[in-house]
């Protein structure tokens, strides 16, 4: 499940993935109680699931295949690397020959799982250039040559067949984890007899010394397979001539970027070297980024694609990227364009490179989500801090700080130029900084009283006389009245004004963007008042876009605010004035209806009755009618913005939209059909709980299998493949959404992040009932073999604990754990619940307790790890550990001291409170040396009260020097 939300393209990681998933696997291993061999081989075979429910084409504006197979190929061997390494250090001085070998174990092992072997079509080819390899190997031994590695003039015309076992094996080769004894293993190499020879690597030509310019196309679309190669075109780069550098610079962007999973680490390294070796932080450096454009355009453009950032997100880069990309912005953001041309986005200018470059920070800052976050925080969800630009930025800083962001980064290729490793603040860049508070101010007031500076009216005036030429009645054009901002007005063209009308500014970007907002504003309320058609509305924001590209940030968090507003009243998409979506609309309604009922939630999608004619608020409309004429071919760097920003707004609305905008979407993108579809889906579960309980029933069904009057039912469907899907050419019908699978993609979505924690624990405890029912002994003799045995319960519970507390940690991350701790579990067991714990029984009051036990404290080590974590780990996950896990066991110990009344049974809180002192004894001993010695006293006492003396040791002697008297009372006693 971690893998798979990790694949959600609207969620950027503050912190490596590598590092997320070795802390997660060394708590899962614990948990499990399980060998490395199992921690390594569940690791593989999630990855390898990951991979095979991927789409084959690339269908959608989201992170496709290249992001999945790095997480197979270079995310889980980084973090196997650092496991080994760690594990090393914790033998101090003994062979690490044991944890390898479990790590080759856990490869051999995978030739048994040949369905999820399979490569997918576009990487059939460098499967069989791995398995070639091996072959390429062993030929050489047959043949008795002194290097076995190097090619013969005769290799060409070996050829093999290769699977993903094959890619994993080179990843683990490549980083040293195994040898290439893996090449001998029985059935590895498996010739394939074809008289085509096979073509020699471009790099390799590179190498030997072959031009840069002329290998150019060939070296795009061709990852690199070493270090070595990679540092040969480094050179280019940084001491070649202009041609040279721009090639290298956008070779380094392409297929190694993106497919050179074996050395990607090192290729994200490079390219963030180099970006940083041109940009100059003092002041005055204009001329010095004018002189680099070409390559900085090269180097903003390459690392903008929807792969490329999520891929940089996965390792945990966005922090630093945000910081490179600030003085980008504040620089070319303040030169004037050299034309009045528009903007290309392909094409190396001012306008180009600042919009690639600010469109980019604000997907990586999350800028326009704000609106959303404000109608939801008062339904009860939090606000992540991450969100803000200056949280970005003081990350960063920790992390120059901490110099332990990742793994990967404490490389030498790694070495950023000393300007780059002081801390930035915001402050830095006037210019960025005035316009992020001139966003926050418009998002969170009307425009009058967020700027009335005269420049900025006549910046707004000049662009809407330009864009609104000939589109308004005869004898006026539309201005902003400096009187008042909030109204647009129609007046007389002043003279000399017809010669310029329809050239553009040759304005700083900065200087447009601040009046952008006006001129939403002036046209936004004209259309409203019939002054501006609606085909004219479209088209002027159109014109603005492609003028500077950049703008669609201010479009897009201007209408954001208007939705929430709630001030616009909506409009009818009558085909005419707006898009019709009535010729696919109800086809769209009823594939949601089925994909919402094939996850197990049956709702009524459209709550309000619907007029004859489909209705859109008036910014929506605008907003979706601009997004309609965005090119496919522009999608790679606007759809982060443009499309995130419509399901804001779809979000936000009071209006059942989201059906509507995705007829609307479905006619201009057909080949995008399941994308539109699962993104409608998502959207009853931002407003409706009904929709978040059915879901959360259907995963625990889902992985558990059904209940039945009250027990379990057995089926074959169930486990992790049932709850996250199959691969997509398994799937029976193209409209099969798992139920887990929908809950990943929505659960930041939920209006309630309390309403759900407390269903689960709800669900949980029904499925406790459920167990304790499977081991009643109230049945006939006759069947009395039948019940559940208690190895199989425990079992059990383990299995719904790791659920809740995964689904816990994915909705609500670290804060919703706190409050689980501090406020939800507390109350559950004070009041009892609606369920009313304990009342079921002695046999079913145990499991009660227990399974509650093992929930929390899943989850607590889901998000904060088993043992000492690292720094930048602890700067986001641990921190808040020692706080919350003292404040729930003081309340442990008041309970049993008796100055608490418990609404809960006997038996319940009794088998909780032993369950989960077993479990921090035995599965998270780091822990308790964080808790106050009074409290870790008192909970003793009470423990030896009930007659657990020996519990109530084992705790004590946890708790470090601190603890050694009581550790003696203890034993006097």
């Amino acid at each position: 499940m971690f893998m798979e939300n990790a694949m959600d393209g609207r969620h950027l990681h503050t912190i490596s993935s590598v590092e997320y998933l070795t802390e997660l696997s060394k708590t899962l291993q614990v948990l499990n109680r399980a060998t490395w061999q199992e921690t390594f081989q569940a690791l593989w075979i999630s990855a390898l699931r990951l991979v095979q429910r991927g789409p084959d084409a690339s269908e959608g504006p989201f992170p496709h295949l290249d992001s999945r197979m790095c997480m197979l190929l270079a995310i889980i061997p980084l973090s196997i690397a650092t496991i080994v390494k760690e594990e090393a250090g914790n033998l101090k001085g003994e062979t690490t020959s044991v944890i390898r070998g479990q790590l080759v174990s856990s490869l051999q092992i995978l030739r048994q799982f040949f369905g999820l072997l399979s490569p997918p079509p576009a990487t059939v080819h460098l499967a069989n250039a791995a398995a070639r390899k091996a072959a390429v190997v062993l030929s050489n031994l047959k043949t008795g040559s002194e290097n076995m590695y190097s090619s013969f003039k005769d290799s060409s015309s070996i050829k093999a067949v290769g699977n993903m076992l094959h890619l994993i094996v080179e990843a683990c080769i490549a980083r040293n984890l195994i040898d290439a004894s893996a090449y001998f293993w029985p059935g590895y190499v498996v010739p394939l007899k074809e008289s085509s020879p096979v073509q020699a690597s471009p790099w390799s030509s590179l190498v030997e010394g072959s031009p840069l310019i002329e290998l150019k196309d060939a070296l795009m679309v061709t990852p690199a397979s070493s270090v070595e190669e990679l540092e040969k075109l480094y050179s280019f780069a940084v001491s070649g001539s202009p041609e040279e550098k721009l090639a290298a610079s956008k070779i380094l962007c392409g297929a190694s970027l993106l497919r050179g999973w074996n050395i990607q680490e090192h290729v994200v390294q490079m390219v963030l070297k180099l970006l940083s070796t041109f940009l100059p932080l003092d002041s005055g450096s204009e001329g010095r980024y004018v002189q680099h454009m070409p390559m900085l355009h090269a180097l903003v453009s390459g690392i903008s694609s929807i792969d490329t950032v999520h891929i940089l997100s996965l390792y945990g880069l966005v922090p630093e990227v945000a910081s490179m990309l600030m003085p980008l912005c504040e620089n070319f953001g303040s030169l004037p364009p050299s034309d009045h041309r528009s903007c290309k986005l392909e094409e190396a200018s001012v306008y180009s490179v600042f919009s690639c470059a600010f469109l980019s920070l604000l997907r990586l800052w999350k800028f326009h989500r704000p609106p959303i976050e404000s109608a939801l925080s008062r339904r009860g969800v939090s606000v992540w801090s991450e969100l803000r630009l200056d949280f970005l930025l003081l990350l960063r800083n920790s992390h120059s700080s901490l110099k332990n962001l990742s793994n990967v980064t404490q490389s030498s290729i790694f070495e950023l130029d000393p300007p780059f490793q002081k801390p930035l603040y915001i402050d830095s860049f006037p210019k960025l900084r005035a316009w992020y508070f001139q966003n926050q101010a418009c998002i969170a007031s009307t425009l009058s009283s967020a700027c009335s500076r005269t420049t900025v009216l006549h910046v707004a005036n000049m662009i809407l006389k330009i864009i609104c030429h000939n589109k308004v009645p005869k004898g006026g054009v539309l201005s902003v009245n400096p009187q008042s901002t909030a109204n647009s007005t129609t007046s007389s063209s002043p003279a000399g004004v017809q010669e310029d009308m329809c050239q553009w500014p040759t304005l700083p970007a900065w200087e447009i963007l601040e009046a952008v907002p006006f001129v939403l504003e002036a046209m936004l309320t004209s259309c409203a008042h019939g002054r501006l058609s609606s085909r004219d509305l479209v088209t002027g924001l159109r014109d603005l876009a492609d003028f500077l590209p950049a703008s669609l940030a201010a479009i897009v968090s201007y209408f954001s605010a208007e939705v929430t507003s709630g001030i616009w009243k909506p409009v009818m998409l009558n085909g005419m004035d707006w898009p019709s979506p009535a010729a696919t609309l109800p086809v769209v309604e009823s594939e949601i209806k089925e994909a919402l009922a094939f996850a197990g939630v049956h709702i009524n999608i459209c709550p309000r009755p619907r007029s004859a004619m489909p209705m859109l608020p008036l910014p929506i409309a605008a907003l979706m009618s601009l997004s309609i004429t965005v090119k496919m071919e522009e999608f790679s760097h606007l759809h982060g913005i443009i499309s995130q920003g419509i399901e804001i707004c779809a979000t936000s609305s009071s209006w059942p939209t989201m059906q509507i905008i995705g007829a609307l979407w479905s006619q201009k993108a057909r080949r995008w059909h399941d994308f539109i579809i699962l993104t409608c889906s998502q959207s009853p579960f931002t407003r409706d709980n009904t929709a978040v309980a059915q879901l959360i029933r259907s995963c625990f069904s889902s992985f558990l299998g059904p209940l039945v009057d009250g027990r379990s039912c057995s089926v074959a469907n169930r486990g992790v493949a049932n709850l996250l899907g199959q691969s997509s050419d398994e799937k029976a019908h193209r409209l099969a959404v798992a139920p887990g699978f929908l809950y990943m993609r929505s659960c930041r979505l939920f209006p309630n992040n309390t309403f759900v924690c407390e269903e689960i624990l709800e669900v949980v405890i029904e499925r406790a009932h459920a167990l304790a029912n499977d081991r009643s002994s109230d049945r006939p003799a006759r069947l009395r073999s039948e019940c559940l045995p208690l190895s199989a319960a425990s079992s059990l519970v383990e299995q719904i604990a790791s659920l809740a507390a995964t689904m816990l940690c994915h909705a609500g991350g670290v804060n919703l754990i706190r409050l689980l701790y501090e406020q939800i579990m507390p109350t559950l067991l004070l009041s009892g619940g609606e369920a009313k714990l304990g009342s079921g029984g002695m046999v079913c009051s145990i499991i009660e307790g227990y399974t509650l036990a093992y929930v929390l404290l899943f989850s607590g080590a889901t998000v904060w790890g088993v043992g000492e974590t690292s720094p930048a780990y602890t700067l986001i996950y641990t921190s808040k550990r020692q706080r919350v896990l003292d404040r729930h066991l003081e309340f442990m110990a008041r309970v049993m001291e008796g100055n608490i009344v418990l609404g809960c049974g006997d038996a319940t809180w009794r088998s909780y409170v032993l369950c989960f002192v077993n479990l921090l004894v035995s599965f998270v001993p780091a822990w308790v040396p964080e808790v106050k010695l009074n409290t870790l006293q008192k909970l003793a006492s009470g423990l030896r009260r009930w007659h657990e003396g020996d519990l109530a040791l084992s705790l004590l002697e946890l708790g470090g020097a601190k603890t050694v008297t009581s550790v003696v009372e203890s034993l006097l006693r």
